[in-house]
């Protein structure tokens, strides 16, 4: 029987463990406390599974203001990822709910990941690697062959759409491979601010472009036909920021008429795609790459943003908040 007297302990709930990598340690929370975690969360259970919780962790399981509002002793949704679109903000601000989330946890990882997308394509690392597996080196005759072009970074061009943490670090990079950088202004915009030049100059002069800004109705479809139209020297083009923020069916159409030459994708619109997704289609090309959205988890990095969680919350239980989104 439980006692009156005492208060309910602290229940935390986390919605979606499986989004961190099995080799991840989560470090304890500072003070007593019920922790609850599940693999996995479907839309059906989140009200219930949350209507008792204090503090909720969620990676990518959506909690809406029905969810919200079903959660009456509801304090503190910690969100153990960058993204807060998964959250209903509006819904918490008006219950005085405070939302966290990760920052600066993928310096690494994401770059690397983009780099290692840059260099396959750029010099055709999976069409080589096909074509030997299927025999084509001994049919050569010669100690190499040439069935796909190979080309340097250093000297070409890096057009960067968003100029953040994330896109900071993959503009140092390509200086490191000799490569020119330009970070796009605003889509729309005929003057860019100090430091950037305009959204169309940087279609006109990259030759490989990467997206590091968040999915907002003004970044939604940011690349689509008209954008590869005018994409002169036929650029890599690489996403793994978020997928809406690529046109995909137009995407397809650009790869397969040859208007940029080629993609790597760690990102997509709906994940997992569903079959027949139009980046599904696309896996028969040697020059597009899909990676499942992976770009942020390495191990490193997986376990820095497992530590930042659990500084967030106890930053929160001790009267001091940190990286509140609002």
């Amino acid at each position: 029987m439980k006692d009156p007297s005492k208060p309910a302990p602290l229940r935390v709930v986390f919605l979606d463990r499986a989004t961190l990598g099995p080799t991840v340690m989560l470090p304890p929370l500072a003070v007593a406390h019920e922790f609850t975690s599940f693999d996995v969360t479907p839309a059906s259970l989140i009200e219930a599974r949350i209507a008792d919780a204090d503090i909720v962790i969620t990676n990518k399981t959506r909690i809406s203001a029905a969810a919200i509002a079903a959660s009456p002793k509801l304090r503190l949704i910690a969100i153990a990822a960058t993204g807060t679109d998964v959250v209903d903000l509006a819904a918490c601000r008006a219950r005085g709910v405070a939302v966290c989330n990760i920052r600066g946890y993928a310096l690494h990882t994401v770059p690397e990941h983009t780099f290692g997308l840059i260099l396959a394509l750029r010099r055709n690392l999976l069409a080589y690697r096909a074509s030997v597996a299927a025999g084509r080196w001994q049919q050569a005759g010669q100690f190499c062959y040439f069935d796909y072009p190979i080309k340097d970074l250093a000297g070409s061009t890096l057009g960067v759409c968003g100029g953040g943490a994330l896109g900071s670090a993959v503009a140092r990079l390509g200086r490191a491979f000799g490569m020119e950088v330009l970070f796009a202004g605003r889509k729309g915009e005929a003057l860019a601010r100090e430091g950037y030049v305009p959204f169309d100059e940087m279609l006109r002069r990259a030759d490989v472009i990467t997206l590091h800004c968040p999915l907002t109705p003004a970044t939604r479809h940011l690349i689509g036909a008209p954008e590869f139209a005018r994409m002169a020297r036929r650029p890599l083009l690489i996403n793994t920021g978020r997928g809406g923020l690529v046109d995909e069916v137009a995407l397809g159409e650009a790869l397969r008429s040859g208007q940029i030459a080629g993609a790597g994708f760690d990102v997509a619109s709906e994940e997992p795609p569903p079959p027949g997704h139009p980046l599904l289609t696309l896996l028969d090309l040697p020059n597009f790459i899909l990676t499942p959205h992976v770009a942020w988890a390495s191990e490193e990095a997986m376990q820095t943003l497992a530590d930042q969680l659990i500084a967030n919350i106890d930053a929160f239980l001790a009267d001091e908040p940190r990286n509140l989104v609002q």
